[in-house]
Parts: structure tokens; sequence; C-alpha cells
């Protein structure tokens, strides 16, 4: 996605092969997060000769944190906490008292708070910036 990101808007669209070598992924893998991400709203795919992949919305309306959500799943560290995934902990006696719910509560909101704050844009700037 920062690949794309740094591409130029309105550009033509970007082959799989050239974003599976710039972001050295196999192919095959880079085939299954492409789907998902554009299942997800956030690329459109061309065909064709001239085909491709592009951003489906401008960087600066994409967070990290719903980039992470379609690839890897809850932000959450535990279950218990999961805002998606909801499921209360086998070995748990009591949510209201416990004490490392609590702790990844926490967890949970500042990492939500600091991916969702962060636009594929911030992200890429950070990342020339970084060069």
């Amino acid at each position: 996605m920062l690949f794309l990101a740094e591409a130029p808007a309105g550009g033509p669209p970007i082959p799989m092969n050239r974003i599976a070598a710039e972001a050295n992924v196999p192919r095959k893998f880079l085939e299954l997060i492409l789907a998902d991400l554009r299942e997800a709203g956030f690329l459109h795919s061309h065909r064709g000769k001239m085909g491709g992949y592009c951003l489906s919305r401008p960087t600066h309306l994409i967070s990290l944190g719903e980039i992470i959500r379609v690839i890897e799943g809850p932000l959450a560290l535990v279950p218990c906490v999961s805002r998606t995934a909801y499921r209360s902990c086998k070995d748990c006696k009591d949510e209201a008292t416990c004490a490392i719910r609590h702790a990844m509560l926490r967890v949970r909101d500042e990492t939500a708070r600091i991916l969702d704050g962060t636009s594929l844009a911030d992200a890429a700037a950070e990342e020339l910036v970084a060069a």
C-alpha cells in the first residue's frame, strides 16, 4: 500500500509483478493480499496488458488501522478486548475485575488511536523523511 501511495495520483495502474518486486513479496502471497484489499475497497484492479492496481481512495482517507485490520485481523492482542472479534477468554473468572484485560484494553485503545490516526499519506511522508 505504501508503494501504491507513492505512485502519482491518476497515473497508470501498477502491475503486480512490479509491486511484488518492490515489496520483496512472493507473487502468490501478494495476490491474496491484493484481493483482500480490493474486496475491502482500498484498491481498483485493471486487467490486461496495461493492467495493474491503483488506490481507490486518496491516501489521506485511508488509515493504517483499516489496512492492518483487513490484512492481519483485529488490533486487539487478546480476544476479550476486541471490538470486531470479541470472545471471552476461557480461563478468565471475571472480565470486570481482570487486571490483564484492563491493561489490554489500554493497549488496544492506544494502538487503535495511533494506527487509525495515521493515514497512508502520513506513513508515506514519514517513509520519505526516513530515507
